[in-house]
């Protein structure tokens, strides 16, 4: 698993004072409110930042890190990623997962045979959408409902899934 959690990435700079904007890849946006770090991974090495404060504005976070006052201390991180550990991560409900989590993980079908490997989740507005990577090589896509997904166990990447008739033709 996973030890760090996208939470987002900066887009660019916002004003002259350090701040920057951060388009969220997180569900729960609000969670930014209630974050004290943040982990930027500059390419190079990964820094942990303080936040000193956050403010919302559209789709994006506005964030100012402690301890950087400047536009020209915050420019060099325009399309960096920011992570969270496991720690400080929003606690889920019951069968929910970080894509982090499920990705390549191992799809079986109800009789056990593989089906394939989870290679992407796609988030559409009513449920997330699983696209795996048959072991023939073609792609399917499964709903995430309780109809279609059976289980998941994320400490033996093993997911099991009912085909509803059609998808596969």
């Amino acid at each position: 698993m996973e030890d760090l959690l996208q939470v987002g990435v900066i887009t660019q700079t916002h004003g002259i004072k350090g701040e920057v904007k951060v388009f969220p890849t997180t569900d729960d946006v609000r969670r930014f409110k209630k974050l004290k770090e943040t982990i930027l991974d500059t390419g190079k090495e990964k820094i942990t930042l303080e936040i000193e404060s956050v403010k919302f504005f559209k789709q994006f976070v506005i964030l100012k890190f402690k301890g950087i006052d400047n536009i020209n201390d915050v420019e060099k991180y325009r399309q960096k990623n920011l992570y969270v550990t496991r720690a400080n991560a929003v606690r889920l409900r019951r069968d929910e997962y970080f894509i982090a989590d499920l990705i390549d993980i191992e799809v079986y079908e109800e009789n056990d045979k593989l089906l394939g490997v989870l290679k992407n989740v796609i988030e559409t507005g009513a449920n997330d959408v699983y696209e795996i990577e048959m072991t023939d090589g073609r792609e399917v896509l499964i709903p995430a409902i309780k109809e279609c997904i059976l289980s998941v166990d994320v400490e033996d990447r093993k997911m099991v899934v009912h085909l509803l008739d059609g998808l596969l033709d």
